[in-house]
């Protein structure tokens, strides 16, 4: 499944991205409000909550960064990297919508193991490094058209009997290891947490 995003999309398909803290607590679901704002493993919140937690692998490719992506890693639009898809799944329902956006020469030394994590989460490897630094977590409310909004979705309509929401939100931060950038979108779905 690929979902490009046109680099002279109109505004409505622009994701407003702002710092977690920018936002006013009453904008943002409370049901929502912890997840959005914890800095801490996704993936170790979910283990936690979650008897049957799973990664199942949407995509993996080679492409160029989607703009809002080049513009929160500081790197040209045209810089090719790898761009990882996951659900993260509770029984078999989708919870998030994961994608990673890992420039090339992130991809070099012991972060080559990026490109073969497989069903493995992310985020416990991320987790695990000592040398792993995380920047600010920026929140977005994601509306139906946008591109992000249709690749969290994409087929997951087998899975739950909700219909599509108007809005889903999610975060997202760059991680660093040994200096090295990759960012992380966390998009949270409408099966989270039950």
């Amino acid at each position: 499944m690929k979902v490009k995003q046109a680099h002279g999309a109109s505004n409505q398909y622009q994701l407003q991205w702002r710092p977690a803290a920018s936002y006013r607590h009453t904008s943002i679901p409370d049901e929502l409000r912890d997840w959005l704002t914890d800095a801490n493993s996704l993936t170790s919140r979910i283990v936690r909550q979650c008897d049957h937690f799973r990664v199942q692998v949407a995509a993996q490719y080679r492409q160029r960064p989607m703009l809002s992506e080049a513009q929160n890693l500081g790197i040209r639009p045209q810089v090719q990297g790898l761009v990882r898809q996951v659900h993260l799944l509770c029984k078999n329902r989708p919870w998030v919508f994961a994608r990673t956006f890992i420039p090339l020469n992130t991809l070099r030394g012991k972060e080559r193991r990026l490109a073969y994590l497989g069903d493995r989460p992310l985020g416990a490897y991320l987790f695990a490094r000592p040398d792993m630094h995380r920047g600010e977590i920026e929140i977005a409310c994601i509306r139906a058209g946008q591109p992000l909004y249709e690749m969290a979705l994409a087929g997951t309509s087998h899975w739950t009997g909700h219909k599509r929401p108007e809005q889903i939100w999610g975060r997202r931060s760059i991680f660093y290891l040994s200096g090295k950038p990759l960012l992380v979108s966390e998009i949270f779905l409408p099966d989270l947490g039950r």
